[in-house]
């Protein structure tokens, strides 16, 4: 059973770019599982995965030709079942025996076993191990049916049929060739209508020689590449691009660097065998086009890499990601050339076209776009953003009367964000919403106050994004959210498992993030009311707590994401007084130096213990008689919170979270000699009450900062 490495490659017509990296991943790791399964090659088996437009392939090394037997043991029956008086087999043995292939003279050398409280009787076998070429059929159905195909294609086998529909076959693209090769020598194994052997085709029109013969398996990659002009490795040939994009970038000069965008360098790695990068451009008159404008036209519609320079700036150079090496690549430079200047001219048009027109003329036109067939137009939307940015303005205020002074910046950047929806470029390129608001903004005079918050209104667009720029931006972002929220909430669209089409979960985090990250002054709960307050009466269900309550949920996990332990995060958001969300992050960072602290584990274990006798207590007053304090150590834990408690409070107020919780340690010694001497549900009636008191005082001094509680092992 010598072991050898094992290479399949399945040769197709030119695979879906945009899901090759996970089908070649996918193809690899399924056989390779499979073959582990079946005990033909080692846990620990280095795989490869090979895929490329035109194939799919794995690498296994260490595979066995035939795996080692396997001792099998069967449990049969009870002892009592299987065997008579006599210590003779009865029937329903022997059938069992028969269905494995055994019979009577296999009783002696069954054995005896208890199975919970009862004697069992079991069949020791030894299975033998799989063949290779039974074990790689198994493992090459289950890889192809397990892939992850977009979108399944059927099509007749070469063979054919003269009845349409026999002999077909669906797969992600038409195959036309396996390989399967043990070492050097081919598995007999089918796929999709194919007899395995050893030799494939390489690139289209750069091979050497057609077709390629891969001598053995670990051969394939060389051979591919020098006789077959194909770099068949995914990762290799996606590095391959990356270190040209450098190098051409620098060949440029001026400090020139190409845009980093991993989909779209994963895309064209999907698109070529042979990558070739090159160096094209387009005339510089365009470049008074916004540079997200022709950026995006490149990179959606050609698949180009556009060429930065040394500030960020757009150049009129860009890459080309070629799959062939002519001796004079002229040609194809002139072609791409000629091929992104009308989509450059598209866009230098609609530019044009779109400035001829104010942001204001386009208003009245939100009221003919339907927004959803429940909550009305965008028109009918964009007032109501207005109407909670404007709220949300006279919330801020209170805190900082200052902020007053963004309301007129605000009502009209919430007024103008939608309208660029109605221009010809969104139109075109819809992932310019708010990137051209901005534009014409500013083209139209309007300060860069509003023409910021147009373009930042969408943010955060994605976990990570950056936040608004600028207060105004800010408030804008919060109304749009929190009214898409309320609205999709109140009528019952809400997020099912991984489904999330109006992206709720964004929108969430999104405010989670500008109330915490932009250390704002605002209450979750009032913002979630006035969002629901703006719809007219009668159209919204009234899901207020589920929304509040989808809040937390996420603000906690972008918590949790960002390095904090569950009880911590429970500790800080459950707090008595947790006021604003833009405390948390002080008062998690008191709660994680207050669990450093030696009394900490005493300190939240009595204060779980406090919340459970308060829990029990009915009409529990915080007054304490300090003339009914009889036993040492309540009257200690009294004097201990006298000299404690207003220190501690004084440090809650200033926002010096930590120094609160840490004042509150020198407690421990009094409340532990508290919970040791003192009876609390004491027979005085008097007592009972004042002792309860002074329990209350002091649990709603040590949950100020954080609900210690949760700290409780």
């Amino acid at each position: 059973m010598t072991a050898q490495n094992l290479l399949v490659e399945l040769f197709v017509e030119e695979l879906p770019p945009k899901a090759l990296k996970k089908l070649g991943e996918a193809f690899a790791t399924v056989l390779a599982n499979s073959l582990k399964a079946q005990g033909l090659a080692p846990a620990d088996a280095a795989v490869t995965a090979y895929a490329s437009p035109r194939r799919l392939g794995a690498h296994v090394v260490g595979v066995l030709a035939r795996a080692a037997d396997k001792p099998v043991s069967q449990k049969l029956m009870p002892v009592a079942v299987g065997l008579d008086a006599n210590g003779q087999p009865t029937p329903a043995l022997l059938k069992r025996l028969a269905g494995l292939g055994a019979d009577a003279s296999a009783v002696a050398s069954l054995r005896r076993a208890m199975d919970g409280k009862a004697e069992a009787l079991f069949f020791d076998s030894v299975a033998p191990g799989a063949e290779l070429a039974a074990g790689l059929q198994k493992a090459l159905d289950e890889a192809i049916a397990q892939l992850p195909i977009p979108k399944v294609m059927t099509y007749q086998l070469e063979s054919g049929c003269a009845l349409p529909g026999w002999d077909s076959v669906q797969f992600v693209r038409p195959a036309h060739g396996l390989v399967a090769l043990h070492g050097s020598t081919v598995v007999p194994v089918k796929a999709l209508g194919l007899a395995a052997g050893n030799a494939t085709h390489g690139h289209r029109f750069e091979a050497k020689v057609d077709p390629v013969v891969i001598p053995n398996a670990d051969a394939y990659a060389e051979v591919m590449q020098k006789e077959g002009a194909v770099l068949a490795s995914f990762a290799e040939r996606r590095a391959a691009i990356a270190r040209q994009l450098q190098a051409k970038a620098a060949e440029v000069g001026g400090g020139c660097r190409p845009i980093e965008d991993d989909a779209l360098l994963d895309e064209v790695t999907a698109l070529v065998e042979r990558p070739n990068v090159l160096v094209c451009e387009f005339e510089k008159q365009f470049l008074d086009v916004p540079q997200e404008c022709l950026i995006l036209t490149m990179k959606a519609n050609q698949k180009y890499f556009p060429l930065l320079d040394a500030q960020g700036r757009l150049t009129n150079k860009f890459l080309v990601v070629s799959n062939i090496s002519p001796a004079d690549a002229s040609a194809v430079i002139g072609g791409n050339e000629r091929v992104v200047r009308p989509r450059l001219a598209d866009a230098k048009f609609f530019f044009d076209q779109d400035r001829k027109k104010t942001l204001e003329s386009r208003v009245e036109g939100l009221g003919k776009v339907v927004y959803h067939n429940q909550l009305g137009t965008q028109g009918e939307r964009q007032q109501r953003v207005s109407a909670i940015a404007q709220q949300i303005v006279q919330l801020w205020a209170k805190a900082e009367p200052q902020r007053m002074q963004l309301m007129n910046d605000v009502l009209t950047a919430a007024q103008l964000a939608k309208t660029d929806l109605l221009t010809d470029m969104v139109g075109e390129f819809p992932e310019l919403q708010g990137i051209m608001g901005g534009y014409y903004a500013r083209h139209q005079g309007l300060s860069e106050d509003i023409a910021f918050a147009i373009e930042d209104h969408y943010k955060p667009r994605f976990a990570g994004d950056a936040l608004p720029r600028n207060a105004v931006g800010t408030v804008v972002a919060l109304a749009d959210k929190l009214e898409t929220l309320a609205g999709m909430f109140g009528i019952g669209n809400l997020p099912t498992g991984d489904k999330d089409p109006f992206a709720l979960r964004r929108h969430a985090l999104g405010v989670a993030r500008m109330l915490i990250e932009g250390g704002l002054p605002l209450q979750f709960h009032e913002l979630t009311r006035l969002a629901f307050s703006v719809f007219a009466n009668g159209k919204l269900q009234d899901t207020v707590v589920q929304l509040d309550e989808f809040l937390i949920e996420r603000l906690k996990g972008y918590l949790k994401d960002s390095g904090y332990s569950v009880p911590e995060v429970d500790a800080a958001l459950y707090a008595r007084q947790l006021g604003f969300w833009s405390t948390v992050p002080r008062r998690l960072a008191a709660v994680r130096e207050f669990q450093a602290l030696p009394e900490a584990p005493a300190l939240a274990a009595a204060n779980k213990r406090i919340g459970n006798i308060l829990k029990k207590s009915e009409g529990v007053g915080d007054s304490v008689n300090a003339a009914l304090l009889k036993e040492p150590a309540e009257q200690a834990l009294f004097a201990a919170m006298q000299a404690t408690v207003p220190g501690a409070d004084a440090k809650f107020e200033a926002g010096d979270f930590t120094a609160s919780l840490q004042a509150l340690a020198a407690l421990r010694a009094p409340v532990d000699a508290f919970f040791d001497g003192v009876m609390v549900n004491a027979d005085d009636p008097a007592l009972k009450a004042n002792r309860l008191a002074l329990l209350q005082q002091l649990h709603r001094a040590m949950n100020r900062v954080a609900d210690l509680a949760r700290l409780a092992a």
